[in-house]
C-alpha cells in the first residue's frame, strides 16, 4: 500500500539518493520535522547505489575539506545513530605520481593537507609497495598517504541517512514522480506530482532539486539554470583474489585509475580523459530507468585495464567478475552546485557532483539545511553556489560537450591556470577577432573568452602546462614592465555591469554597502557590500551617474551572485535593478604614459584638475564616445573606457594607432593578476570571501561606520571594540625561483597559521608575491612583522618577507600621479 502524499509540507526535496536523503537528515535534525522526500521509483536507484564510495578528506579548499571531513564523521557515527551498516573503513588512501610534475602537485596537495590539519605523510615509492603489496613501484617517483580516508557502502549511507531522517520526523515516499515546480511572484509555492496515476500538489515554500541524472530538465521546467549533464562511468570488478586483505585505496592519476579492495576483490574505476556523454544527443533519460546499468564499451576502458596490468601484476590472472557502466552527472567546472538558485525563491539545488558525490553529500546536506534554516550559509561556499552558474550553460549542446572534459580532469594534472579546451567561444568581446590577430592565447572565466597573454612573433599561442615556470612567464614579465613604464591596454569587457536606478536608488544603495553613497555624479566609490556578520558579500565600485542612477561593476564571474543580493534586498522601494553587461565594453588603458596616449586622440582634459582619482566623465576619443573612469587595479595611473560596444573596436584601433610610438602593450588577464598583487589589491573568491570580515581584510578604509545604518555595521563596530582576530598580509619570497599560485602553507616561526589565498609573480618586486591570513588576537602589527615567515611550497619552506601595508607604492602616488 503506497503512503498517502501531504497536502503542505514546509520543504520538499525532490531526489532519494545519497543527496537528498543527506538534505531531509539534516532538515529534520533542525527541527523540520514536516520535511517530504519524494523519490520517482526507489531510493539510490539512479546514481547512488553504483558509486565507488571512496571517502577522500583533502579537497581544494579549507571548507571543502572541512564538508568532507564532516562527511566522514557522519558516516562513522551513523550507523551507531540507525543501526545500518555504512561500510565506512578508514583504511587510508595511498596517491602515486608517476611523472615530476606529478610529485609535485601530490607534494604540494600534502602541504595543504597540513594546512589543513589533515594526517598526511609523503612516503617513498618502496614504502608505498609495502604498503599495497601488489602494487608495481618501479616507475613511480613519489606517494603520499592519508592513514584517515577510506571507503563505504554507498547505498547503505542513504538508506541510514533516510531512516535518520525518519527518526528525526521527515516523511520518505517512494513510488512518486515531481511534475512541476508551482511559483507565485517569483517564489515557490508547491509542487504537483504523480503517484500510481493519480496527481496530487503539496502546498510548500521550499523545493529542494536534489534530482541528479534529472536535475538539469526539472529545474528548466521552472526556468531555473542546473548546468549538469551525465557522462557513462566504468569500472570492473574482478573475481575473489585468494589471500587478499584489506589494503588501502590507491589513486595512479597519471594513468587515470584508482582501486579499491572490497570483499576480497579489486575495484578498478576510471575517469579516462576523453569521456562519453549520456544519454544520447536528443534524447532523455528514460522513464522507467531504475538501478539500470549502461551497454559495456570494453574498447573504451582497454586503455585503462591495460595499464592497470602493468601497474597491478595479478590483474593478469585474475578474472573479471563485473564489468560495470552506469551514468553519473557532471557540471562545467567539476564543482557541485549547492544553494538558492537565483531565479526562484525558495528553489533550492544540492546537485551535480562529480563522482564525489558520496564523500560530498554529508557536508552539502548539513551546510544546505543550514542555509535554509539561516537564511544565509554557515561558511563560505561560493566554491559551489548555485549562483555561479550562467543562464547559458543549461544548453545542452555546451553541456554535453563540456562534460566529456571535466570527467577526465579530476584524475588530470590539475596545473595551475589550466584552461578548459571544450566548449568554448560562447560569450565574446567586440574586439575578439582583433586580438586573437595579434597573438592572444584565451582563457574563458562564466563563459567568457579573455586574452590572459599575448604570444610572440613566431611563438605557439598555447598553454605549455607546469608547476614550474610556463610557457608565458616572459611574455607576462614584458607585459607586466610596460603596465610599470609605460602604457598597457587590456580588454575587460566581461566585467559586470548593473544599473541601480530610481527614486530610492540612492536610499538602497546607502543600506547595502558599507562606503559613503551619497556622493557627487562622476563620482566613483569602491565599495562592499557586507552581510551580517561583516564578511564580504560584494567587491565593487559604484558610480554615480545622476541623483537616481547608479552604476555598479562587479567580476563577471559573480555578476549572478551580486544581481540575486541587490534584488534579494530590495524592500518596498521604487529602484529597478539591470544587467547592462553586453551594452558596453570595458578597455583598461593603464600605466604612466595613460595620460599621454588617451590624449592623443580625446580633446578632453584628463589633468589632475579636471579629471582626478575616483571620477567618471563622458569624453571624445577617435571618432566616438566613452565614458572614462579614472580608477585601477593594477596600481597605476589609468582610465577604464566605458566604451558602447558598437563603437568598440573604432575605438580599440584609435588607441593602437595613437600607441603605436609610445610602446602602447597589449596585456592579458595574467598580467592583470600580477600587477594587483603587488599592489595588494584583494581578489575576491581567494582572499575575501562572505566568511572574511572587512576589517580583517584590511578594508576598513572603505567602511563609514558614520554615515548610518547599513547592512553589516554593528559587525564592524563589535570588532573594532573586541579588536582583530587577524589580517591579511601580503608576502614576497626573498628567493626569486619559487612560485606561488594559492593554498600553499603559510609559516610563521615555524608553525603552519594559515594559507597563502592568491598568489602571482611580481616582476617589479622580483619575486613571488602572496596574500594571506596570520592570526593576530592582541598583536600590534609591529609584533606580527617581527615574526619569521615562511612559506611553504611542495614540502620546502621559503624565507618570506611580510608587509601589512603594499610592498608596490604604498602611498600610492602613482595612482593620483
Amino acid at each position: 500500500m503506497s503512503k498517502p502524499i501531504p497536502s503542505k509540507a514546509r520543504a520538499v526535496i525532490i531526489g532519494g539518493g545519497v543527496s537528498g536523503c543527506s538534505v531531509a537528515y539534516h532538515l529534520a535534525r533542525l527541527g523540520w520535522t514536516d520535511v517530504v522526500l519524494l523519490e520517482r521509483k526507489q531510493l539510490t536507484c539512479g546514481t547512488t547505489w553504483h558509486a565507488a564510495g571512496l571517502i577522500g578528506q583533502l579537497r581544494g579548499s579549507q571548507n571543502m575539506t572541512r564538508l568532507a571531513k564532516y562527511s566522514r564523521d557522519l558516516y562513522v557515527r551513523l550507523e551507531e545513530e540507525t543501526g545500518i551498516g555504512t561500510g565506512m573503513k578508514q583504511n587510508g588512501s595511498i596517491t602515486v605520481a608517476l611523472t615530476e610534475e606529478r610529485k609535485q602537485e601530490i607534494y604540494r596537495q600534502a602541504s595543504l593537507a597540513r594546512a589543513f590539519d589533515i594526517d598526511v605523510r609523503e612516503i617513498s615509492p618502496e614504502e608505498a609497495g609495502q604498503m599495497y603489496p601488489h602494487l608495481n613501484v618501479s616507475d613511480v617517483r613519489a606517494a603520499v598517504h592519508l592513514p584517515l580516508d577510506g571507503q563505504c557502502d554507498p547505498a547503505n549511507i542513504a538508506m541510514a541517512l533516510a531512516k535518520g531522517a525518519r527518526q528525526h520526523g521527515a516523511s520518505i515516499i517512494e513510488g512518486v514522480k515531481v511534475i512541476e515546480v508551482l511559483s507565485a511572484n517569483g517564489r515557490v509555492t508547491g509542487v504537483v506530482c504523480e503517484q500510481g496515476g493519480e496527481q496530487y500538489t503539496i502546498e510548500t515554500e521550499h523545493v529542494v532539486n536534489a534530482a541528479g541524472l534529472w536535475g538539469r530538465d526539472l529545474a528548466a521546467k521552472s526556468g531555473v539554470t542546473v548546468p549538469l549533464h551525465a557522462c557513462e562511468h566504468f569500472y570492473i570488478v574482478t573475481e575473489p583474489v585468494p589471500g587478499l586483505s584489506q589494503l588501502p585505496v590507491l589513486r595512479v592519476p597519471d594513468e587515470q585509475a584508482y582501486y579499491k579492495e572490497d570483499a576480497g576483490k579489486i575495484l578498478l574505476g576510471a575517469f579516462e580523459l576523453k569521456a562519453k556523454a549520456w544519454p544520447p544527443l536528443g534524447t532523455s533519460v528514460r522513464e522507467d530507468f531504475c538501478f539500470d546499468q549502461l551497454p559495456e564499451d570494453f574498447d573504451h576502458f582497454a586503455p585503462i585495464l591495460e595499464m592497470a596490468v602493468n601497474r597491478m601484476p595479478m590483474l593478469e590472472t585474475v578474472g573479471i567478475h563485473t564489468f560495470f557502466n552506469g551514468p553519473e552527472s557532471f557540471t562545467p567546472d567539476d564543482r557541485y552546485y549547492l544553494g538558492e538558485a537565483p531565479e526562484m525563491k525558495g528553489y533550492w539545488v544540492a546537485a551535480g557532483y562529480n563522482s564525489i558525490g558520496i564523500v560530498s553529500s554529508g557536508g552539502a546536506g548539513m551546510a544546505l539545511a543550514q542555509w535554509m534554516n539561516d537564511g544565509e550559509p554557515p561558511f563560505d561556499l561560493w566554491e559551489v553556489d548555485i549562483r555561479r552558474a550562467q543562464p547559458f550553460q543549461r544548453n545542452r549542446a555546451y553541456l554535453r560537450e563540456r562534460v566529456t572534459e571535466t570527467l577526465g580532469l579530476l584524475y588530470a594534472d590539475h596545473f595551475p591556470y589550466r584552461q578548459m579546451a571544450t566548449a568554448r567561444g560562447v560569450r565574446r568581446s567586440p574586439i575578439h577577432e582583433h586580438l586573437k590577430a595579434r597573438g592572444a592565447v584565451f582563457g574563458e572565466v562564466a563563459g567568457w573568452e579573455r586574452a590572459n597573454w599575448f604570444a610572440g612573433e613566431g611563438q605557439a599561442r598555447e598553454y605549455e602546462y607546469s608547476w614550474n615556470r610556463q610557457n608565458w612567464f616572459l611574455n607576462q614579465r614584458d607585459e607586466h614592465m610596460a603596465v610599470r613604464t609605460g602604457a598597457g591596454l587590456f580588454d575587460m569587457t566581461s566585467f559586470g555591469k548593473i544599473r541601480v536606478e530610481g527614486r530610492d536608488a540612492l536610499a538602497f544603495l546607502q543600506r547595502l554597502c558599507a562606503n559613503e553613497m551619497n556622493v557627487e555624479p562622476g563620482r566613483i566609490v569602491y565599495t562592499q557590500m557586507l552581510n551580517s556578520r561583516g564578511g564580504i558579500e560584494s567587491d565593487l565600485t559604484v558610480t554615480r551617474l545622476s541623483e537616481t542612477a547608479f552604476l555598479l561593476v562587479v567580476p563577471g564571474a559573480t555578476l549572478q551572485r551580486d544581481l540575486v543580493w541587490l534584488r534579494k534586498h530590495l524592500a518596498d522601494e521604487f529602484v529597478v535593478v539591470t544587467d547592462i553587461t553586453a551594452a558596453e565594453s570595458v578597455l583598461c588603458v593603464m600605466g604612466p604614459k595613460s595620460r599621454e596616449l588617451i590624449s592623443r586622440i580625446s580633446p578632453n582634459d584628463l589633468s589632475n584638475a579636471a579629471h582626478p582619482f575616483g571620477c567618471a566623465r563622458e569624453i571624445e576619443i577617435g571618432m566616438g564616445l566613452a565614458r572614462a573612469h579614472r580608477v585601477t587595479y593594477v596600481g597605476e595611473l589609468g582610465w577604464e573606457l566605458y566604451v558602447s560596444t558598437d563603437q568598440t573596436a573604432h575605438v580599440f584601433e584609435a588607441l593602437e594607432e595613437a600607441g603605436a610610438d609610445i610602446g602602447l602593450k597589449l596585456c592579458g588577464l595574467h598580467t592583470l593578476d600580477s600587477c594587483r598583487i603587488e599592489k595588494a589589491f584583494r581578489h575576491f573568491g581567494h582572499d575575501i570571501t562572505d566568511e572574511d570580515h572587512v576589517l580583517e581584510a584590511g578594508l576598513g578604509f572603505a567602511v563609514k561606520t558614520g554615515k548610518g545604518e547599513f547592512i553589516g555595521r554593528e559587525a564592524v563596530l563589535r570588532r573594532q571594540e573586541a579588536g582583530l582576530a587577524r589580517r591579511l598580509v601580503q608576502f614576497r619570497l626573498v628567493d626569486p625561483e619559487p612560485l606561488l599560485f594559492h593554498n600553499e602553507a603559510l609559516v610563521r616561526d615555524g608553525r603552519i597559521v594559515g594559507t597563502v589565498t592568491s598568489g602571482n609573480y611580481g616582476h617589479f618586486l622580483g619575486g613571488a608575491i602572496g596574500l594571506g591570513y596570520v592570526p593576530c588576537l592582541g598583536e600590534s602589527a609591529a609584533d606580527m612583522l617581527q615574526s619569521v615567515y615562511e612559506i611553504e611550497v611542495a614540502g620546502t619552506r621559503h624565507a618570506a618577507i611580510a608587509a601589512l601595508k603594499p610592498m608596490y607604492d604604498p602611498t600610492a602616488e602613482r595612482v593620483r600621479a
